[in-house]
């Protein structure tokens, strides 16, 4: 198999752990957990190194009743507090963030093994998303006039409550981004949250609700559970108010089904098989940079990174050239600094994936271009970023979610074959389209079947525009986060409408042929001049 990266040796273990990382904080944070004091315990281990990283109380099925029990009491009071008041506490907690960046970036580094610069991604994130709500909340959930039944006589008004307490179940890939941005929404519309972060990365996860506590939030407004969900994820559906998980879409099709069975909402971010086009008007430098940048940041786990890319015939070669390329030059290794392009995968069973997958494909005759195997030598966890060619249908990574530093390219003969190719999967979250001709990318990019579709980016660019929603279509999940659908999505509508003077009903003095005529013509009238 093809290598030719550049990589940092995994001398003594790989990087000791950042002096940040001390045993006070580890108390700190796991003491944290809505769990008993004598509460059955589990180690984590720091991808880079393989070694133990923090030993986590684990919750009971008792445990998540009585967090959920003291969320409804403070939910209350937490509803009845002013949004200029939530508003502020989610201000102070964006400039928390922002100020102890380090400490997240080290913990995240430790529980995850991303690199610093993937790391500084999700604070980035957080901060956006934290200002957005904190900004913009009262337009979304402020009292709103609506046309009335009968113009003039009908005052209707929508309001919007909060559903109550919201599960929020987190993954490992995105351990501050996915424990926070959903968070802070329903937080901001006046829920409580009780959270099931990923054991893996639960101290991310701590470390951003002690802050929010830090900035003013009453302990019991958020509280979290660790646990397989085997064991309490029973109690984490069945007193939900609204279910919100991001996760495998197996899991998500269970969540779904659970919460039809109770008749709650539920939001899910689910898998994805998402792919890029590069069209044959392209810059190919610029496409072969970008590419890079969709197909490998922390790792390739993540949920909008791309693993097909289909490229137009007539740029082929120059393509591929360019892209391999620079993917050959990628530094893989283990560093809490800013001098590795990729770092670790998380869990074995990730590392396990990704080496049978390319494992498969190679069997079968994929040709590996760059990449391909599993490198020890830096660390446990740690595999080459991978680009393969000659991939066919019955390889598992063909359409299989493989969520590691791995990518097919394939081609394609004009826009119609590659947009059908794009949709040629039971996902649907992200894609990206290149293109010199931004209308052109633009009208490509609407015929792709996903929830977001970049234009001459990666994914940055939908998921950082958080005025706008972000999802999956068909296999990629239900319901949307970011934007008005983002907050909305935890609250319930309800329209109060005061009837003045006369309603639909015929007054005693005019007889109920009359009344109809006479409603009958408003209605034309109305019709007429335009009115909604």
């Amino acid at each position: 198999m093809a290598t030719e990266h550049a990589t940092r040796p995994n001398a003594n273990h790989g990087p000791a752990l950042p002096a940040s990382i001390t045993p006070a904080l580890l108390g700190r944070l796991t003491a944290l957990v809505s769990a008993a004091p004598d509460a059955a315990r589990v180690t984590t281990t720091a991808p880079y190194t393989g070694l133990p990283l923090a030993d986590l109380p684990t919750s009971t099925p008792e445990d998540v009743e009585a967090a959920f029990r003291r969320a409804r009491i403070a939910q209350k009071a937490w509803a009845a507090t002013p949004l200029s008041e939530r508003r502020k506490i989610l201000l102070r907690y964006h400039d928390l963030v922002l100020n102890r960046r380090d400490e997240a970036l080290d913990l995240m580094q430790a529980e995850n093994g991303k690199t610093r610069r993937d790391a500084h991604l999700e604070v980035v994130d957080i901060g956006i998303v934290s200002r957005y709500y904190a900004r913009n909340a009262v337009k979304y959930l402020s009292p709103k006039r609506r046309h009335g039944a009968i113009p003039l006589l009908t005052h209707t008004t929508e309001l919007r409550h909060p559903k109550g307490v919201v599960t929020v179940i987190s993954p490992w890939n995105y351990p501050l981004s996915m424990a926070a941005s959903d968070t802070i929404a329903a937080l901001m519309a006046g829920n409580a949250v009780v959270q099931k972060p990923d054991t893996q990365t639960a101290l991310t996860a701590l470390w951003s609700m002690d802050l929010m506590h830090e900035a003013g939030l009453p302990r019991d407004v958020w509280q979290m559970v660790i646990g397989r969900g085997s064991s309490i994820g029973t109690p984490l559906m069945d007193n939900a108010d609204y279910m919100m998980f991001t996760g495998s879409t197996a899991t998500g099709r269970r969540i779904a089904a659970d919460a039809g069975r109770r008749l709650i909402g539920a939001s899910l971010e689910l898998g994805g098989k998402n792919p890029m086009i590069v069209l044959d008007d392209a810059d190919i430098e610029k496409a072969a940079e970008g590419a890079v940048n969709a197909c490998f940041p922390s790792a390739g786990q993540l949920c909008v990174s791309v693993e097909r890319l289909y490229v137009a015939e007539s740029i082929r070669d120059e393509f591929i050239a360019a892209f391999t390329a620079r993917t050959k030059k990628l530094t893989i290794g283990a560093a809490y600094d800013y001098g590795m392009d990729v770092g670790s995968l998380t869990t074995p069973a990730q590392l396990k994936t990704v080496t049978e997958h390319v494992g498969d494909a190679v069997a079968k005759g994929a040709t590996v271009l760059a990449g391909g195997n599993a490198r020890p030598d830096l660390g446990p966890l740690f595999h080459e970023p991978t680009v393969l060619t000659d991939v066919t249908p019955d390889m598992a990574l063909y359409d299989h979610e493989t969520f590691g530093p791995v990518v097919s390219i394939y081609t394609y003969r004009d826009a119609d074959e590659a947009v059908a190719l794009a949709n040629a999967t039971s996902y649907g979250l992200n894609a990206s389209v290149w293109s010199r001709n931004g209308a052109r990318g633009r009208a490509v990019a609407a015929r792709v079947h996903a929830g977001t579709v970049n234009v001459n980016e990666a994914f940055a660019a939908a998921w950082g525009s958080i005025d706008a929603p972000m999802g999956g279509m068909g296999d990629s999940g239900l319901g949307r986060r970011h934007g008005a659908d983002g907050i909305l999505k935890y609250t319930e509508p309800q329209t109060i409408a005061h009837q003045r003077l006369q309603g639909f009903y015929p007054p005693a003095r005019i007889s109920p042929e009359t009344w109809a005529d006479l409603l009958t013509g408003a209605l034309k009238v109305m019709k007429t001049i335009g009115m909604r």
